[in-house]
């Protein structure tokens, strides 16, 4: 996430001070990535010496704005140009966590992929109920349709990602379920037993043929 241009997009409707600037990104954002002024004002610090924002004056309240330079503007429109970078992928704890699952001594690397389905599953269920309550508040008009419109994207990314995240769980129970039938094979060991197929008629999944997680769609 980056704050550093998602203050410069702020700052570029007009000048702001701090703690307006953290309520409006939160608003913009669904308060998915809560900041604190700590956060801004550091930000803010970096902004003015790299030379993309200037001390604007201030309010009639006394507080100090910030507005985005010349340059400021130009790196902006620059980050709005180019791809997100992919080659330095951020860290991913559940990739992680099964990663150094995989062998622990007494962990039940199975346990570990349920608990965080059932969580997963609930997060989609959360984000799905929240996309409905954007989408009726914009449809109705009595919304700020601006950022609803925004909250709506950030919710839809994020109903994405738990299904990514849902099918990442299934296929890597396949997946070590499959490597240990491999092992026991070549250990001349009995298979472990497959798990239980879903309940006829229930769709499932093309690639690791367990159950199909619907999500409803707006």
């Amino acid at each position: 996430m980056s704050i550093r241009h998602g203050l410069l997009a702020l700052l570029e409707r007009g000048p702001r001070y701090g703690s307006q600037l953290r309520t409006e990104f939160e608003s913009r954002t669904g308060s998915t990535w809560p900041l604190n002024v700590g956060q801004v004002y550091t930000t803010l610090a970096r902004l003015e010496r790299d030379g993309l924002v200037a001390p604007g004056g201030e309010d009639g309240a006394g507080h100090t704005l910030y507005a985005i330079t010349d340059a400021g503007r130009s790196e902006l429109n620059a980050w709005y140009e180019r791809p997100v970078d992919r080659t330095n992928p951020p860290r991913d704890e559940l990739a992680i966590k099964l990663a150094m699952a995989v062998g622990a001594p007494g962990v039940d690397i199975r346990a570990v992929i349920q608990a965080q389905r059932h969580a997963t599953i609930q997060a989609m269920q959360d984000y799905t109920r929240l996309k409905a309550q954007a989408l009726t508040a914009i449809e109705s008009g009595r919304s700020r349709e601006r950022d609803d419109v925004a909250w709506l994207l950030v919710l839809e990314q994020l109903i994405f990602q738990t299904e990514a995240e849902a099918r990442f769980l299934d296929h890597s129970e396949t997946r070590l379920v499959r490597l240990s039938v491999l092992a026991a094979r070549g250990a001349g060991a009995e298979p472990p037993q497959a798990t239980t197929g879903p309940p006829t008629g229930t769709p499932t999944d093309p690639v690791t043929a367990r159950p199909r997680h619907r999500t409803p769609r707006g």
